[in-house]
């Protein structure tokens, strides 16, 4: 049996000792650990293991050497191996994969946002790869990730504001996310974590609504719902999308009359995914499009041609109409959305517009589709369910492991800054 907590050896003055703070942080916050009691020049290996919400095991582990003063330090020394090498003690949580034996296909998200990410991590003898729940730990420690900082509260279903500092109102969120489906609220809990009032929207096909129905009118409900909401300032909203979310924010922003925000961010998405009139519609014309599909030889699909087959004039949001200033957040290994190509487009459109100057472009190299924030593991690929065949498939998302950790903390902290920056709050130090 593979257990999350190991018993620590009996304690003794010379025995191995790790501290890892904070014991209790946010999840886009930095750890740091140290080893101490070691011999001089000894392997170890740090290991990480996490239950997730759907009881499957995660683990991370690097291979380290003690100095003359029998220490190990994340932030000084470096890793020599595992899953991940150099002086990066978050590897411990951005490298960390699914244990030997588990399903194929997994993906780490957090169900429920009012229990912390447990994080087991553990110091052994040896440079070690694989076997760690038959080996005896030399010492270790638990650490707790949060995305919901103390004082921040529900006010209504979806709908998560922060009052630590402050007893509000404080400027809107809304946050979409894919098309994955279902509600998917710890960035929102992180968002309100960091003072802004979020509402996380579940738009795909949720109780008692059909996909013919979710249309731009769904969208402008709940915009009007988070912006007159008494903890919510009316003129300081953003809406924040990632991939079939940020199209849909480009949609909304470009021809709603009733959204009309101070500023939106858009994560992996295009505008070639108009969402003028209902998503069933959108999707049909994507299941017209699925020869597009591409099968690598590892079963993986490429769903990126698919969105380039839908280029035609007519058929892009006209992001000439934007009249707030726009992030777009993408990864130059996308192989979902055509997220670069579709920003340089976008840029020229803007520019033939006139409104070129709203728009800033984030592009990381090696980065891949899922940018989320800082420290959650790298996919490259795992199971899914396209919307439009209700196919369960394999779904390719790209990036390469550690510059993808990268993308995902610094784009977090520049769309808190960009956030704040347009919404007229002081930008917070990191």
């Amino acid at each position: 049996m593979y257990s999350l907590y190991r018993s620590m050896s009996t304690q003794k003055r010379t025995c191995p000792l790790l501290s890892v703070q904070p014991v209790r942080g946010l999840v886009d916050e930095k750890f740091q650990f140290v080893v101490t009691n070691l011999p001089p020049n000894q392997k170890v290996t740090l290991h990480s293991l996490h239950q997730s919400d759907d009881k499957d095991f995660w683990e991370a582990f690097g291979h380290y050497v003690s100095d003359e003063h029998g220490s190990v330090t994340g932030f000084k020394h470096e890793s020599l191996g595992g899953t991940y090498e150099g002086t990066e003690p978050m590897g411990l949580l951005w490298s960390m994969r699914p244990i030997p034996g588990s399903r194929h296909g997994l993906r780490l998200r957090k169900r429920d946002i009012f229990r912390p990410m447990e994080v087991c991590i553990s110091v052994y003898s040896g440079h070690l790869f694989q076997g760690f729940s038959q080996q005896t730990p030399l010492t270790t420690s638990v650490t707790e990730r949060w995305y919901v900082a103390p004082g921040t509260n529900i006010h209504i279903k979806f709908l998560i504001t922060h009052n630590h500092s402050s007893p509000g109102p404080y400027p809107g969120v809304l946050d979409l996310w894919g098309a994955g489906g279902g509600l998917v609220e710890y960035r929102s809990a992180l968002l309100a974590s960091h003072g802004f009032a979020s509402m996380a929207l579940e738009y795909l096909a949720p109780e008692d609504l059909r996909l013919e129905d979710t249309d731009a009118s769904y969208f402008e409900k709940a915009y009007q719902i988070l912006k007159n909401h008494p903890m919510v300032k009316k003129d300081h909203l953003a809406v924040l999308g990632l991939c079939l979310g940020g199209a849909i924010t480009l949609s909304m922003v470009s021809y709603s009359k009733v959204i009309k925000p101070q500023c939106c961010v858009c994560i992996s998405g295009s505008h070639l995914m108009p969402v003028d009139k209902s998503l069933s519609e959108l999707f049909e014309e994507m299941k017209n499009h699925a020869d597009k599909l591409y099968v690598n030889e590892n079963n993986q699909v490429i769903h990126r041609n698919l969105i380039l087959s839908l280029t035609c004039q007519s058929a892009k949001v006209d992001v000439g109409r934007i009249k707030c200033p726009l992030l777009l957040v993408n990864g130059d290994d996308d192989q979902t959305i055509p997220a670069v190509e579709s920003a340089e487009d976008m840029a020229m459109m803007m520019e033939k517009a006139g409104n070129r100057h709203l728009l800033e472009i984030l592009t990381y190299p090696d980065a891949g589709h899922l940018i989320e924030p800082p420290y959650s593991p790298h996919f490259r690929a795992t199971n899914y369910k396209l919307e439009w065949t209700k196919e369960r498939i394999v779904m390719l998302w790209g990036g390469q492991t550690k510059p993808h950790a990268y993308a995902q903390e610094d784009a977090w902290k520049k769309i808190l800054a960009f956030l704040w920056q347009h919404l007229s709050a002081p930008v917070t130090s990191f």
